[in-house]
Protein backbone atom coordinates (compact mmCIF):
# COMPACT_ATOMS: atom_id res chain seq x y z
CA UNK A 1 0.00 0.00 0.00
CA UNK A 2 1.11 3.97 -0.75
CA UNK A 3 0.19 6.13 1.53
CA UNK A 4 -0.56 9.61 -0.05
CA UNK A 5 -0.04 13.06 2.41
CA UNK A 6 -2.07 15.73 2.09
CA UNK A 7 0.02 18.57 2.94
CA UNK A 8 -2.15 19.09 6.44
CA UNK A 9 -0.81 15.80 8.14
CA UNK A 10 2.76 16.84 8.32
CA UNK A 11 1.98 20.61 8.89
CA UNK A 12 -0.46 19.54 12.02
CA UNK A 13 1.87 16.86 12.78
CA UNK A 14 4.74 19.92 13.42
CA UNK A 15 2.50 21.87 15.12
CA UNK A 16 0.63 19.65 17.35
CA UNK A 17 2.45 16.68 18.64
CA UNK A 18 5.39 15.82 16.79
CA UNK A 19 7.41 19.16 16.38
CA UNK A 20 10.52 18.73 14.27
CA UNK A 21 12.97 20.14 16.51
CA UNK A 22 11.36 18.20 19.57
CA UNK A 23 10.79 14.52 18.30
CA UNK A 24 13.13 14.08 15.55
CA UNK A 25 12.55 9.97 15.65
CA UNK A 26 9.05 10.61 14.17
CA UNK A 27 10.46 12.63 11.06
CA UNK A 28 13.07 10.27 10.55
CA UNK A 29 10.55 7.57 10.38
CA UNK A 30 8.62 9.97 7.70
CA UNK A 31 11.91 10.05 5.67
CA UNK A 32 12.51 6.21 6.21
CA UNK A 33 8.70 5.03 4.95
CA UNK A 34 9.60 7.26 2.23
CA UNK A 35 12.43 6.08 0.90
CA UNK A 36 10.72 2.55 1.11
CA UNK A 37 7.61 3.61 -1.07
CA UNK A 38 5.36 3.51 1.65
CA UNK A 39 4.69 7.33 2.01
CA UNK A 40 4.87 9.34 -0.99
CA UNK A 41 3.62 13.03 -1.67
CA UNK A 42 2.58 14.65 -4.96
CA UNK A 43 4.38 17.61 -6.34
CA UNK A 44 1.86 19.83 -6.21
CA UNK A 45 0.86 19.01 -2.79
CA UNK A 46 4.65 19.53 -1.54
CA UNK A 47 4.32 23.31 -3.50
CA UNK A 48 1.72 24.06 -0.37
CA UNK A 49 4.70 24.47 2.02
CA UNK A 50 5.39 28.03 2.44
CA UNK A 51 7.68 30.05 4.40
CA UNK A 52 10.36 29.36 7.01
CA UNK A 53 9.12 26.63 9.25
CA UNK A 54 10.91 23.73 10.84
CA UNK A 55 8.95 21.23 9.25
CA UNK A 56 9.12 23.35 6.02
CA UNK A 57 13.12 23.50 5.81
CA UNK A 58 12.59 19.80 6.87
CA UNK A 59 10.33 18.58 4.09
CA UNK A 60 12.53 20.51 1.48
CA UNK A 61 15.95 18.77 2.80
CA UNK A 62 17.19 17.51 -0.80
CA UNK A 63 16.98 13.97 0.47
CA UNK A 64 13.64 14.02 2.15
CA UNK A 65 12.29 15.62 -0.81
CA UNK A 66 13.85 13.10 -3.12
CA UNK A 67 12.28 10.28 -1.33
CA UNK A 68 9.39 11.84 -0.25
CA UNK A 69 7.77 13.45 -3.99
CA UNK A 70 5.97 10.86 -6.02
CA UNK A 71 8.09 10.62 -9.21
CA UNK A 72 4.66 10.72 -11.51
CA UNK A 73 2.89 13.26 -13.87
CA UNK A 74 -1.26 13.31 -12.84
CA UNK A 75 -3.44 12.14 -15.21
CA UNK A 76 -5.67 15.40 -16.30
CA UNK A 77 -8.80 12.81 -17.04
CA UNK A 78 -8.46 11.80 -13.59
CA UNK A 79 -8.71 15.32 -12.41
CA UNK A 80 -11.29 16.05 -14.37
CA UNK A 81 -13.05 12.69 -13.00
CA UNK A 82 -12.17 13.98 -9.31
CA UNK A 83 -13.38 17.38 -9.98
CA UNK A 84 -16.86 16.19 -11.85
CA UNK A 85 -17.51 12.89 -9.37
CA UNK A 86 -15.60 14.28 -6.32
CA UNK A 87 -16.31 17.78 -6.16
CA UNK A 88 -19.63 18.36 -7.75
CA UNK A 89 -17.52 19.54 -10.70
CA UNK A 90 -20.41 18.84 -13.05
CA UNK A 91 -22.47 21.88 -11.35
CA UNK A 92 -23.26 24.58 -13.70
CA UNK A 93 -22.43 26.81 -10.58
CA UNK A 94 -19.10 25.22 -10.13
CA UNK A 95 -16.24 27.71 -11.53
CA UNK A 96 -12.53 28.56 -10.92
CA UNK A 97 -12.89 30.18 -7.48
CA UNK A 98 -14.84 27.24 -6.42
CA UNK A 99 -12.06 24.86 -8.15
CA UNK A 100 -9.31 27.22 -6.06
CA UNK A 101 -11.36 26.28 -2.52
CA UNK A 102 -10.21 22.70 -2.84
CA UNK A 103 -6.37 23.59 -3.56
CA UNK A 104 -4.58 20.68 -3.81
CA UNK A 105 -6.96 18.41 -2.93
CA UNK A 106 -8.45 17.10 -6.32
CA UNK A 107 -4.88 15.89 -7.40
CA UNK A 108 -4.46 13.59 -4.02
CA UNK A 109 -7.64 11.98 -5.12
CA UNK A 110 -6.56 11.46 -8.58
CA UNK A 111 -3.06 10.01 -8.04
CA UNK A 112 -5.09 7.85 -5.82
CA UNK A 113 -7.17 7.12 -8.73
CA UNK A 114 -4.40 5.55 -10.28
CA UNK A 115 -4.38 2.41 -8.62
CA UNK A 116 -7.19 2.37 -5.60
CA UNK A 117 -6.79 -0.73 -4.50
CA UNK A 118 -3.00 0.18 -3.57
CA UNK A 119 -2.90 3.97 -2.88
CA UNK A 120 -4.84 5.35 0.33
CA UNK A 121 -5.24 9.04 0.96
CA UNK A 122 -3.88 10.29 4.27
CA UNK A 123 -5.91 13.50 5.39
CA UNK A 124 -6.38 14.93 8.59
CA UNK A 125 -9.75 16.44 6.92
CA UNK A 126 -13.13 15.60 8.50
CA UNK A 127 -15.95 14.03 6.56
CA UNK A 128 -19.02 16.96 6.34
CA UNK A 129 -21.89 16.15 3.45
CA UNK A 130 -22.78 18.96 2.63
CA UNK A 131 -24.74 20.02 -0.87
CA UNK A 132 -22.77 23.56 -0.99
CA UNK A 133 -20.37 23.90 -3.72
CA UNK A 134 -16.57 25.00 -2.03
CA UNK A 135 -17.75 23.19 1.11
CA UNK A 136 -16.97 19.44 0.18
CA UNK A 137 -13.68 17.83 2.06
CA UNK A 138 -11.06 15.06 0.87
CA UNK A 139 -12.67 12.33 3.23
CA UNK A 140 -15.93 12.84 1.11
CA UNK A 141 -14.93 13.20 -2.05
CA UNK A 142 -12.34 10.04 -1.72
CA UNK A 143 -15.73 8.13 -0.30
CA UNK A 144 -17.90 9.55 -4.13
CA UNK A 145 -14.89 8.12 -6.16
CA UNK A 146 -14.04 5.03 -3.87
CA UNK A 147 -10.47 5.77 -2.41
CA UNK A 148 -9.87 4.72 0.20
CA UNK A 149 -8.46 7.87 3.02
CA UNK A 150 -7.53 7.48 6.54
CA UNK A 151 -6.74 9.87 8.77
CA UNK A 152 -3.02 9.54 9.81
CA UNK A 153 -3.02 8.39 12.94
CA UNK A 154 -5.03 5.61 11.86
CA UNK A 155 -1.45 5.82 8.94
CA UNK A 156 1.07 5.57 12.04
CA UNK A 157 -1.33 2.33 13.18
CA UNK A 158 -1.15 0.73 10.11
CA UNK A 159 2.90 1.25 9.62
CA UNK A 160 3.18 0.83 13.47
CA UNK A 161 5.10 4.12 14.17
CA UNK A 162 6.51 3.94 17.66
CA UNK A 163 9.21 5.83 19.45
CA UNK A 164 11.83 3.95 21.13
Amino acid sequence: MMYLLDANTLIEAHETFYPVDRVKPFWDWVQAQAEAGSIKMPWEVHEEFTGDGLHVQWINDPDVKAALILDEEVNPELIQQVINEGYQGTDPAFNDIEHSKYGKDPFLAAYALVDPTNRTVVTRERSKRSKRLGSTKLPDACDDLGVKWVDDFQLYRELNFTVT
